[in-house]
């Protein structure tokens, strides 16, 4: 069987550098108030109301979409069965006719 082949680290070529001295800073400390928040700002987009009629429509919208693609997927399968029987029966009648004639000779 196929075993994964784990890769191996290389080793470092060339010269490595020491690591820099990292200096300490001092920290004053200020006494800046806080920046203020400004207010949440209120949406002037419309909310979506859905009334009875908008809920038919949506209901009515989607039962129609449901029935389309149903039509087109029994259409489809229709037309793959129909396709299937004619190269049946065409293999059946050309198998006939070249049994026919095998027995004519």
């Amino acid at each position: 069987m196929l075993r994964p082949k784990i890769p191996t680290m290389p080793t470092p070529t060339g010269l490595a550098t020491p690591p820099a001295v990292v200096e300490p800073t001092t920290i004053t400390p200020t006494t800046a108030p806080p920046p203020a928040t400004p207010p949440t700002p209120v949406s002037s987009r419309p909310t979506v109301q859905l009334t009875p009629g908008t809920a038919l429509a949506l209901v009515g919208g989607g039962t129609a979409v449901v029935l389309v693609v149903g039509a087109v997927l029994v259409s489809m399968l229709l037309a793959v069965a129909v396709t299937g029987v004619s190269v049946a029966i065409c293999a059946l009648v050309i198998r006939s006719l070249v049994h026919a004639d095998a027995k004519r000779r």
